[in-house]
């Protein structure tokens, strides 16, 4: 069992590496120290949680009588953080998700074999999106073991230590992140990194392939959010175009996020890009109403920037938006704006306008080959999905139970 000084002094050391702030550091070890004081008051070295929750509970003044009676303080609930985030480091070895930050600094030696993954995957013949998705999951997973010994001394409990980390993702994305993975320890026992046993450690996620039952949103409340930005500011003309982009010409938003001015064929009334998932070129027309909202942004709201990309940032740095920036707050924002609900239960952000657009389409009997084109798939397989998110379709395709066997199979 590890000590308490010594737990702490790893956790530090994690904290440190994942980014926290130094003022955040401060208080956080500033809490440690009335823990290892509580503890030692105890006549305890060794961690335990229970201890640590005795601690909390004082030092709240009763903190869990105050949560029956509901009356917690932020300052209770960060304390009881910080023995919480001590026990899972001493169960796991690892920061969790609910505590992690991103992790961007990675050594000259690192930075080679990722960039050697790279490499690798598309070789392959990978898809660009893939390659950028493996490329940061193997960012992450070396940044992680680059403090448990490197790839030389990974084990399987590193391997254990790592996908603890993923808990509190949704199924699809902890799927996602373990298929990188494996893909980044192929390339690495293959290149002599890694023994050819540790691959065989990687636990396996449950596939939720077309399990999930797309968002879609009302027709009459994508009315009613357009409807209520303001597009007398110049963030308001950007948001309507953005939003109006997607809604009707069913961009991806990475894709919207990208464009730039030389995808418009103005003379033409076409846009002309190449997907950032797929990287294949579509074509779509530019209808009247999306071509004058991005033209109305262009000249009276984007700021005056030398950036090829469309659409900016509108507070310092002015500059494009990063990849991860996923657009979900703007859609957020409007949507709260026109009193448009926005529940937990459904996914909302821009992505759904896309389902939106996908399931209308097939609903107005627009054939299935035509609606992968318009959304860049490239398979139908991929669109069909698109029918669970319409009950009028589902019951067309529903069999009568009464009726002959003969007549049901035509």
């Amino acid at each position: 069992m590890v000590t308490v000084s010594e737990l702490v002094s790893a956790l530090d050391a994690e904290l440190v590496r994942l980014g926290y702030k130094p003022s955040t550091m401060v208080w956080y070890r500033g809490c440690w120290r009335r823990l290892e004081r509580f503890f030692a008051s105890r006549g305890v070295q060794e961690f335990s949680v229970n201890l640590a929750m005795e601690w909390v509970d004082q030092a709240c003044g009763g903190f869990f009588a105050k949560e029956q009676a509901g009356t917690l303080k932020p300052t209770d609930v960060y304390l009881f953080r910080v023995a919480q985030m001590l026990d899972d480091f001493a169960v796991h070895g690892a920061v969790l998700r609910r505590y992690s930050r991103t992790v961007d600094r990675l050594t000259t030696d690192q930075a080679d074999i990722v960039a050697r993954f790279r490499a690798w995957l598309r070789a392959a013949d990978c898809a660009a999106s893939t390659v950028r998705t493996y490329d940061t999951v193997a960012g992450e997973f070396l940044a992680f073991t680059g403090t448990r010994g490197g790839l030389a001394g990974l084990d399987a409990g590193g391997i254990d230590a790592f996908v603890a980390t993923l808990a509190g993702y949704q199924a699809k994305t902890v799927e996602q992140k373990l298929c990188a993975l494996r893909s980044f320890l192929r390339f690495a026992a293959g290149d002599g990194l890694v023994g050819d046993t540790v691959l065989g450690t990687v636990p396996a996620a449950k596939s939720t392939r077309q399990a999930r039952i797309p968002s879609v949103w009302d027709p009459a409340d994508v009315t009613k959010i357009l409807q209520a930005i303001d597009r007398g500011n110049p963030c308001g003309k950007r948001d309507y175009a953005i939003i109006l982009l997607i809604t009707r010409l069913g961009l991806r938003g990475i894709d919207v996020k990208r464009l730039r001015f030389a995808d418009f064929d103005w003379p033409g009334n076409r846009l002309s890009m190449v997907q950032a998932k797929t990287g294949h070129r579509v074509q779509l027309p530019l209808l009247k109403d999306v071509g004058w909202a991005v033209i109305d942004y262009i000249r009276y709201g984007r700021p005056h920037s030398d950036c090829p990309e469309v659409f900016l940032r509108h507070t310092a740095p002015i500059g494009p938006f990063s990849d991860q920036d996923h657009l979900h707050q703007i859609l957020v924002k409007h949507a709260r704006t026109a009193h448009v609900a926005v529940g937990e239960k459904r996914r909302h952000g821009m992505h759904s306008l896309r389902h939106t657009l996908a399931t209308r389409l097939m609903e107005q009997g627009t054939p299935v080959e035509q609606i992968a084109d318009i959304l860049g798939h490239q398979s139908t397989t991929a669109t069909g999905v698109y029918l669970k998110s319409s009950l009028g379709l589902l019951a067309e395709c529903a069999l009568d139970p009464d009726a002959p066997a003969s007549e049901a199979t035509r």
